[in-house]
Parts: structure tokens; sequence; C-alpha cells
């Protein structure tokens, strides 16, 4: 008999029913739940170190989503047929929860954690990544690990102007709003999302209302906790060893210095890291040397603490930044297009020490994403992807492969970007967008999205409206009572401060935002300023970016492929591509295009690609002859095919061939073929018939040629 769980039910607004079961499956985990919700169930499992490894001041917390192919019944992809690496959206979802859970654990929390989620049934129609953060924090909140939970996640979209929590993927595709939020009772965490254009005041409402799911959820949580012993006593731990005279000390010789230093306003920032390590290294002289290396480690966190004390109270008492400006002035921009030479499209964005190298590249249908996940499965025909080197941030770090981070920023730019590609006929291209960051102080993901712009224009993509981001940052003391809001922050701002706020759009609206706020209880009233203030600083940087481009290229670059489309009924798919698709491996061949076919209802759609117009105009005319039908009484220039003792095969048209019998070659009677036609010779021949029930067509060559005269005709003449 299978062991009973321990479950709480979630009852959403309209109706759906979710339950969290635990004490049932992976019961040797610290924490281990079930999150179900019709058919879709979602696994989270959390186990956390009994101790910390030595000299590690941080949380090494890894947050793992994957779906299993079996959970909708579905074969993996590839030649080996299993899970394997991440795909892209399994770590985005991964980031996801991973942002609204770090916050949340003891800071002085040094253990190596590691939280698992796995699909493990599935929906066609069901999103499983608004369940996995409340599937990972229900499994911390019945563990003993110290957590200061709970949270949970919730999709809110509007849809024909109403708000729906977690609505179905189909419900998504009419949705002018999509955002992923997370919070725990009192405080929203974690925003991230894309929307068409929507006001700073549709943004706020839907924080609200998600925000009202997820309190349900988290009290859920609560609930279900008091029902496990083991989440009633948290365990104990002791993972820093402090020195309360260093840090006095050092808080004394430092906190001054570091105030004074940061109101230098330098745009620097290397020099700005040497002056704060001179500091540092100031205060390691004034102590004895044979104990300078043993207080090292210590004196860097207590130094790293004095500055950030430092650098937030002199923005909050002058209202004056790290690099001199003003809470709401933006880094000078500069940018240029058309760069590189063969790209498609190119720009270089450049905004104070942050620089895009942005390149497009258009491609066919046959360079479309195939998406192939356990739920989501398509083709995408955008892309964006984003690079950040080593030597962008002047460090060298050993390269192995697309990080995270590059996988976040990239789809968060794509996000921003896309809802002003043209669809449809109006976009006949693949596009591949391309950052790669050169220079990095803060908000390369919005430098990003504005290279994107101008790189797409470059390429001569009609674009809807030019997109521009910018990130928010936040300072505020206890209480939110002084606070100060930052305009494009530097990557110091982002690290010292308590929001990081990125927020792209148009001049007319909001694209796509990402959140992480690292204070409690932020009010939406600081939220609403954040945004307008956002709001102001995009429309500058769209002004700045009109000065080097201000529309959309006329007309493609010499060198992109033009696509021509061509309809034709599906009937003829067949007969253009030929048997084993002979006749379009020949039509490309023999014009150097590429020629993509694709069935749509009824018709077949045809993109032909070539730089070259003449050669594309050759496979139009090419294509109408093989969908051309033939007409009884025509004359056509045709090629003898094949030939046999009774007559000759002749090709009128591609791929549409007639019998030419012996007694229609000649008026004259014939002993074999042979003796006046030969295979590859072009006649004029007559369709003079088709077969009612085979529609084999009849030809006749005679009746183009002067019939002779007779015997008896010349005697009657004569």
């Amino acid at each position: 008999m299978s062991p009973q769980g321990i479950t709480q039910t979630i009852e959403m607004a309209d109706g759906r029913i979710i339950t969290i079961e635990t004490g049932k499956l992976a019961k040797q985990a610290d924490g281990a739940v079930v999150v179900k919700t019709g058919k879709t169930m979602l696994l989270a499992t959390v186990v956390s170190a009994k101790e910390a490894r030595e000299s590690v001041d941080f949380l090494p917390l890894s947050v793992d989503y994957k779906e299993k192919y079996a959970a909708t019944g579905k074969f993996p992809g590839g030649f080996f047929k299993r899970e394997g690496r991440p795909s892209d959206y399994e770590v985005l979802i991964c980031r996801l929860v991973d942002r609204a859970l770090r916050p949340l654990f003891p800071e002085d929390y040094h253990a190596e954690t590691q939280v698992l989620i796995n699909l493990i049934s599935g929906e066609n129609d069901v999103a499983p990544d608004a369940l996995a953060a409340l599937a990972a924090s229900a499994a911390l909140t019945v563990s003993d690990i110290p957590f200061n939970g709970p949270i949970s996640e919730a999709r809110v979209a509007r849809i024909n102007g109403e708000f729906v929590v977690n609505p179905t993927i189909s419900a998504l595709e009419e949705a002018d709003l999509d955002l992923m939020v997370a919070a725990s009772i009192d405080n929203i965490m974690m925003v991230e999302g894309e929307s068409k254009e929507v006001s700073e005041l549709v943004m706020i409402e839907a924080l609200k209302i998600a925000h009202e799911a997820i309190k349900i959820q988290c009290q859920a949580q609560i609930e279900l906790a008091k029902k496990v012993e083991k989440s009633h006593t948290k365990r104990e731990y002791n993972h820093e060893t402090n020195d309360a005279a260093l840090r006095e000390a050092i808080t004394a010789h430092a906190y001054k210095p570091c105030y004074e230093l940061a109101l230098q306003g330098n745009p620097d920032k290397h020099a700005r890291t040497d002056g704060f390590k001179a500091i540092l290294e100031q205060f390691m002289e004034t102590l004895p040397e044979e104990e300078r290396e043993e207080k090292l480690p210590l004196a860097k966190r207590y130094f790293h603490d004095v500055e950030k004390e430092a650098v937030r109270d002199a923005v909050l008492n002058e209202r004056m930044r790290l690099d001199g400006r003003k809470l709401d002035e933006i880094r000078p921009i500069w940018s240029e297009v058309d760069y590189l030479p063969s790209a498609h499209g190119s720009a270089i964005f450049t905004r104070g020490e942050t620089q895009a190298l942005v390149t497009i590249t258009l491609g066919t249908k046959l360079d479309e994403q195939t998406i192939d996940g356990a739920v989501f499965e398509g083709k995408s025909n955008f892309m964006l992807h984003y690079n950040f080197p080593s030597f962008s941030t002047g460090e060298v770090r050993p390269f192995r492969g697309v990080s995270r981070r590059e996988v976040g920023h990239g789809n968060l730019a794509e996000r921003a970007l896309k809802p002003m590609v043209p669809a449809g006929d109006d976009n006949p291209y693949t596009i591949r967008v391309v950052s790669d960051i050169l220079e990095s102080n803060g908000s390369s993901s919005m430098a990003s999205v504005c290279g994107g712009t101008l790189a797409l224009m470059d390429a001569g993509v009609k674009i809807i409206k030019p997109v521009a981001g910018i990130a928010m940052g936040l300072i505020t003391k206890a209480g939110n009572e002084n606070f100060a809001i930052l305009s494009d922050i530097l990557g110091d701002e982002d690290h010292l401060g308590d929001m990081d706020f990125k927020v792209t759009g148009t001049v007319d609206g909001i694209t796509a935002c990402q959140m992480d706020i690292k204070v409690d209880g932020l009010p939406y009233e600081v939220l609403e300023q954040a945004l307008e203030q956002a709001r102001r600083g995009r429309l500058h940087i769209l002004k700045e970016m009109e000065k080097t481009i201000t529309a959309p290229r006329a007309d493609y670059k010499e060198h992109v492929p033009r696509i021509e489309k061509m309809v034709v009924d599906k009937e003829f798919i067949g007969a253009i591509i030929g048997p084993g698709g002979k006749i379009i491996q020949e039509m490309q061949r023999e014009t150097n295009t590429t020629i993509v076919i694709e069935e749509k209802g009824e018709y077949g759609v045809i993109d032909i690609v070539s730089a070259n117009k003449e050669a594309i105009d050759e496979v139009k005319a090419r294509i109408r002859a093989i969908v051309a039908v033939p007409e009884v009484g025509e004359v056509y220039l045709g090629t003898v095919k094949t030939i046999t003792p009774f007559g000759a095969f002749v090709e009128i048209m591609p791929g549409k061939d007639g019998l030419l019998h012996i007694s229609e070659i000649e008026w004259s009677r014939l002993e074999t073929v042979e003796s006046v036609l030969k295979v590859g010779d072009k006649i004029k021949v007559k369709l003079i018939g088709i077969d009612a029930k085979t529609h084999k067509m009849k030809l006749s060559r005679k009746v183009l040629i002067p019939r002779p005269e007779s015997n008896g005709d010349r005697n009657k003449n004569s």
C-alpha cells in the first residue's frame, strides 16, 4: 500500500485547483514536493550541505529546471534519444526561480544548496513555468533549511482588455501583456515579461493582480509547513567567523575616504576601482605585518560593507552619483551604423562605458529555429543572441560556452525588439541579431536593444517603431522614506543598490521589462515613479538614436539575398519538386538560387531566394511553365525525351510530356522514329487531344508541316 502524503490545496480565482503534496516522493531530500494542477505535475527537491566549505563567504545556490520528454509522451530529438543539456527555455526558468529565491536566504548562510525542479507530467496547453517557483519554494518551506520565504510566481496576461492569471499557452497568443511576477506575501521580488506598447499604469495594475494571486499560494505553503514536523525547527549553523574589532577599525578608517571618493564624480570605472582599492590597502598597512595575510579575507568583506554604505549615503545625502551625474541623467551616447561592410546590417551603440556591436543576418525559412520541447514546440524566425566576453570588463576568464546570464540577457533583448518586427508578408526573412558586448559598465542588455534597433534599420528591416532600453536603479534607507531613483545605472550602482529595473519600449509604450528588487516593502508609488523616470529616459535615448538613423533603409543592401514569393495550387507542389526532388534541385543548381516550398491550406507558398534578380525571374518563369495547364490546339516547342518503336515522348512543359505517335511525325510512312528524331531534339508540336480518363496527351508534328501533294493531285492540276 502506497504511503499517504501530506497535501494542501489552492483554489485560484477562476476555480482551478493547485495541489501541493509532500512526504510521498524523494523522502531522502531535505525537502520535496509535488505540485499538481490538471495533468501537469512538477517534482521539486532541495538539498543543502550541513556545513559550508572553508573560505566561502557567499551562498553557493544552484537551481535547475528539467523537462522530461516522457511527461508529454515524446521522444527527445537528436541521435542519443535522451535529455541533454538544458534548452534556453529551461535555462530561463532556472533564472526566474533563482532570482526569486536567492535574496531570501539568510546573509550568513553559506552552505552549498541545490534546488532541482522536474516536469514529470505535462499538458500541451499548460505552461509549467508559472508553477516552478511555487514548487521550489514549497520544497524549501517544508524542509529544515533556513529560508525567509515562502515565495511564489504567477503569470499575468492581458487578453482582450482583461487580466488573466496563469492563462493557457494558446490564450497567450492574443495577449498584449505577458508578465511573470515573483513575490512573497509582503513584497514583489522579481518581474520579467513582454508587452505590445502598454502604458506604465497598465504595468502597475498587472503587478498588483499577480501579487494577490501569489499571496494565496504563499499562505498555502505556510499551512502545509504546519503539517510537516521537520519544518518546525530550522537547522542551526555558523558559517561565518567574525572579528568585531577589525570591523570597527575598518569602518573608522574607511567610511569617510569612501564617502569623499564617491563625491569626486569620476566617470572612469577603473580609476574609481583603483581609488577604493587604495583605501583598503592603506588600512592594511596599519595592521602588524604578520597579521595582514590572515586578516585580509575578513578585511575585504568588511571593507565591501563600508564602501557600500558610504556610496549609498553619498547618493542619498548629496544627490550625486559615482560618475558625477544627476539622478536622472543619461550617460553620453554615440552610435554608428553600417560599420561592417559584409554584414546584412550592423551598428555600434555606446553609452558611457558600455558598448555593443550588433549584427543582423537575413535568412530563409530553412534558417528558422526549431523549438522541440516537452511542452513548447514550433518554429521561430526571429532570434537574438547576446555574447559577453571577459575583455569587455578588462578581465581574464576561461571560455566555457554560453552562460545562463548570456541566455537571459539575450532573451530580454529579443522580447524587447520582437513586437516591433513585422510579421507575415511584411517580413519574408528569418532574422538573427547578434549583440557582442565590447565594453561593459551597466545596462549591456539595454545597449543590445538600442544597437539591435539601429542594426535592423541599417539592414532595411521595416520595423514598426524604434525601441530603446534603460536600466533603473534604487537606493533607499530603512522605511523607504529617503530614496533615490537612478536612471541608466552603472555596474557599481547595480551591485550596491536595491533594485535593477530594466525597461524597454517605443515612444508609445513598454515592450519588455525585467526587475529584481533586493529590499523589503517597496511601495507601488516608488515603482510608479521609477517607471515614469524610465519613460523620460527612454525618450531621451530614442532622440539620441535618431541622430544616427531615423528610419529603416528604403531597400536591403546589394549583397542581401532577395526573397520573392509565388503562390500555386498545392496540387502542383509535387510537379515543381519532381521525382526525388530532381526538378527543384535542377532549377536551384542551374540558377544558383534557393527555393523553399511550404504547403499552407490549399496552396503552396514558394520562396525564391537569390541576390540576382535575373535568376529569380528565370525560376519564376520555369515554375509558371510547370503550373500552366496544357490547352488542346496550342503549339509548343518541346524536347524529345525518349524514343520507342511506336513513337516519341516529347516534354512540352517542365514535367509534362505527351506521346508523339510515329504516325503523327510526318505525312509519309516511317519505318523507324530514329530516322527523323533523336533524344534531345527541339521540335514544334501541337496538342491534338487529352484522354478523358488517363489525362495522357496526344501530340502531332505533321499537322504543322505542309501536306505533300499526291500523284492524283498533280494529274488533276495538269
